[in-house]
């Protein structure tokens, strides 16, 4: 156990970090039930440079900015219990389209994290507004925080969301997301102004993909996107087209290639999937239609890649590990890519779901089993029906599902 100590405005606060406790029985049920079944860039590379926290707490978290650099405020601008307007999402039945249907009318669901009560935790891209959707679709989906200053502009926006591995201790919500000025992880307790983990990740008028995971160590892993200039994920100086690897306070571990970056791998451009199996601590990435196994110090723009989604299912999203059971969400596939890995090897995918729900964005294993996907039919691509966006729910017992 460590001691981290933050100074607020008004007076110390201490955060205890507790270590992850272990999850293989909930892990083994979610293996289980699978197995049955984003222009120019802006110009910053996002060079290490500690500064103190966006909100003033003058904490030692590494902000990775070039200094001077405007340190927007993110405050939780609705408090839990918000009400969705009239008009705005739903999870009534009725409102149901296809099986396993548990949210409807969202506008660009992108993040979701599942908690342990089994509810869900829903981010809209554009609006920085996080949901909580129930997991039997009953109860409509209810607006508990919305993020101020995410900009959705492109494709940047609130784009993904994660829990603290000690959740149940410190009850910490971490976000990947868009700012006037940089792409950025943050985190903060439901209800509570966000504090800035990671900042100065390059941004640009597009290439703002990210994602976020705990990996089976504790450590948190971002992936980030290229800012729309391939080149600066193989840059080795630059934070953009990288998976960065940190403790929960945004730290470089010592067993990165260099222990005082954040830099874990790079040469990943268009990153949209990162995932972990918290028991076996294989780390996977999707970029584009590649699939690479994470490796520490890999670039991965000088090499071949270990696995491709199939042509057929092209525009890969999120992606989600359970044992060696791989679920990748894809867009213009308008499928589930599914398939097992053997010996780290990335096998040959094969669709599920196919134009079931139409282009699916993430996929989320609860720790239930269940398969939580986000649909972006609204994203100008595809063909909407009048529920969509939507958040869907597999488990076993839904007759559509060939998943779980």
């Amino acid at each position: 156990m460590r001691d981290h100590s933050r100074t607020g405005q008004t007076g110390p606060v201490l955060r205890l970090r507790v270590l992850p406790r272990p999850r293989s029985v909930l892990i083994a049920a979610a293996a289980c039930l699978a197995l049955a079944g984003c222009g120019g860039a802006s110009g910053s590379t996002g060079t290490f440079s500690p500064q103190p926290d966006f909100l003033g707490n003058n904490d030692p978290n590494p902000q990775l900015p070039n200094p001077g650099m405007p340190q927007p405020s993110l405050p939780g601008s609705v408090p839990p219990g918000g009400t969705v307007p009239s008009g705005g999402p739903s999870s009534a039945p009725g409102a149901q389209t296809a099986a396993g249907v548990v949210a409807t009318k969202l506008a660009e669901p992108t993040g979701l994290v599942v908690l342990p009560d089994g509810t869900a935790l829903v981010g809209e891209r554009r609006t920085g507004k996080i949901f909580r959707v129930y997991p039997d679709g009953s109860t409509p989906a209810t607006v508990v925080q919305t993020l101020a200053g995410v900009d959705g502009t492109g494709d940047g926006g609130l784009l993904d969301l994660a829990i603290s591995p000690s959740y149940d201790e410190d009850g910490l919500i971490y976000a990947y997301l868009t700012t006037a000025t940089d792409n950025r992880v943050v985190h903060f307790p439901l209800g509570s102004a966000p504090s800035t983990v990671i900042g100065g990740i390059p941004k640009g008028r597009t290439g703002n993909t990210g994602r976020i995971a705990f990996d089976a160590t504790g450590a948190l892993l971002t992936g980030t996107g290229d800012a729309g200039n391939p080149a600066l994920a193989a840059a080795p100086g630059s934070l953009a087209g990288k998976v960065l690897r940190t403790d929960d306070i945004g730290k470089p571990l010592p067993e990165n290639p260099d222990p005082a970056s954040p830099v874990y791998a790079r040469g990943l451009t268009g990153l949209t999937g990162l995932c972990v199996d918290p028991t076996s601590g294989t780390r996977l990435a999707v970029a584009g239609d590649r699939i690479e196994v994470l490796t520490a110090g890999t670039d991965y723009a000088a090499r071949a890649p270990a696995g491709r989604l199939p042509a057929t299912l092209a525009g890969g999203g999120g992606c989600a590990l359970a044992g060696n059971r791989l679920l990748v969400a894809t867009a213009d596939g308008q499928a589930l890519a599914t398939g097992t890995l053997s010996n780290g090897t990335i096998p040959t995918l094969a669709p599920t779901l196919v134009r079931t729900y139409g282009r699916l964005r993430t996929v989320v294993l609860g720790a239930d089993g269940a398969v939580w996907l986000t649909t972006r039919n609204r994203d100008g691509h595809g063909s909407p029906v009048p529920d969509d966006d939507r958040v869907i729910r597999l488990t076993s017992t839904d007759s559509a599902s060939s998943v779980v």
